[in-house]
């Protein structure tokens, strides 16, 4: 099942099926809060605004002739916009937990109710703090991490634990389904476009990498991957160039109240920025979402969710991390493909939540259901104040093979069983007949 969903996830597919993706949402609130309970809420989420990863003298300043933005924080650190962002989102949630009956207004919560745990880098823990201040400005919630700011967290690290000769062979099979016939280098060749419209907003011929290293373009037939134990999986060649670029591109237009200025003076269509923002989704979805490959990486955090929602008085949990922990999660699950709209980041947009409610219905059955939540380019841009009446982006998500009610809603004891056998799916994991290279 989980490859049918890797076969899915071609970059050409998720920009064709953009437009009737929004059509394919169904409002089941009705009947929701006629028949149903709130009881819990699991939330996955990716860290909000932060600066590039790359600083100074980094490639991604040689890579263009233009100046960046400048940046409030340090690389890799959650910017000002970010945690004013992540502020607003908390009190969505807020006014959305007050209303489900979940909490009250000002809650301050009982020893084992709510937990918000981080990885250790500064931009996650920070992302906890300011969505917890909006959520519960009057609690002083404590964020969970394991490690000082800023180290990788195991659980939130999408690293390798389980590596043997046939897991390379399977894994790097699966991730050349993405290039069809051509295999891993069609993947390259499937981007062509969006790496035009990359290195024309670049203006790369005029950069320093140009001048000095003959950088004048993103090859499409130089990708590789490197799956080594305990570490992440690792890619060289254009694209991981490419998608320094188109993350530092897309995250300076949130920040740039000039859109022309964000493009560095290129006017671009929302179609543009969509496949500026592709060439990033396409990096995520290669190295963390074939299957055999999130089953690994996605392991810890799957048991941490799992235990969250068998977690007996819980009322909400927050977990935060990086795209790569919620592409995986979802891969390892076997989610349905899907692409969100309003957003130039496809998949797992800036500050987006993988949010998983547990409803108790009137008929004495336990219910779940599954969503991406998540701010809009404009709200992003225009820093909108959310709430009930003008809410972030919520998208449904689907869970191959699993049936659901007539109000959009599954077993709960059917999702916790997809994670039981995703978590059992690592002991299963391609190994050699003679000798396994595991984790220590």
């Amino acid at each position: 099942m989980m490859m049918r969903r890797f076969l899915c996830i071609l970059g050409i597919v998720l920009l064709t099926i953009s437009t009737t993706a929004q059509a394919a949402q169904v409002d089941h609130s009705a009947n929701l809060h006629k028949n149903y309970q709130l009881k819990e809420m699991v939330v996955l989420s990716r860290h909000n605004i932060r600066s590039p990863l790359s600083g100074n003298g980094s490639a991604l300043t040689n890579i263009t002739p233009h100046k960046w933005f400048s940046w409030t924080s340090a690389p890799g650190d959650l910017s000002l916009r970010g945690g004013e962002l992540e502020t607003l989102m908390g009190q969505y949630f807020r006014q959305r937990l007050v209303s489900e009956g979940l909490m009250t207004e000002n809650y301050q919560p009982k020893e084992g109710e709510m937990r918000f745990y981080a990885n250790s880098m500064q931009r996650t823990i920070a992302t906890a703090q300011y969505f917890s201040s909006g959520m519960l400005p009057v609690a002083n919630v404590q964020i969970e991490h394991k490690f000082a700011p800023s180290k990788m967290d195991p659980v939130f690290s999408p690293m390798l634990t389980f590596v043997s000769d046939a897991f390379r062979a399977e894994a790097l099979k699966q991730i050349s389904t993405m290039g069809g016939s051509k295999g891993l280098q069609g993947i390259g060749g499937q981007l062509a476009g969006d790496y035009k419209q990359l290195e024309e907003v670049l203006d790369i011929t005029k950069s320093d990498a140009c001048k000095k290293d003959g950088i004048d373009k993103f090859h499409t037939d130089d990708l590789e991957i490197v799956l080594d134990l305990n570490k992440e999986p690792v890619m060289r060649g254009s694209l991981k160039l490419a998608t320094q670029a188109s993350d530092a591109l897309v995250l300076q237009y949130y920040e740039e109240p000039d859109p022309v200025k964000a493009a560095f003076n290129h006017k671009l269509t929302t179609k543009e920025w969509e496949q500026i923002g592709h060439v990033k989704d396409v990096y995520g979805d290669v190295l963390f979402a074939a299957p055999v490959v999130a089953v690994n990486v996605a392991h810890p955090l799957l048991q941490v969710m799992n235990d969250e929602l068998a977690m007996d008085g819980r009322k909400f949990t927050f977990l935060c991390g990086h795209d790569a922990n919620i592409t995986s999660v979802l891969a390892a699950l076997d989610a349905a493909p899907y692409s969100l709209p309003q957003s130039i980041e496809k998949e797992t947009p800036i500050g987006s939540k993988l949010v998983i409610e547990k409803w108790a219905g009137k008929d004495g059955q336990e219910y779940a259901s599954l969503s991406l939540v998540y701010q809009s380019v404009d709200q992003l841009r225009n820093r909108t104040m959310l709430s009930l009446d003008t809410p972030p982006m919520i998208y449904s998500l689907t869970l191959n093979g699993l049936k659901q009610n007539a109000d959009g809603l599954y077993r709960l004891s059917d999702v916790q069983q997809r994670f039981k056998d995703a978590i059992a799916a690592y002991d299963k994991l391609p190994a050699d007949s003679q000798s396994v290279a595991k984790a220590a």
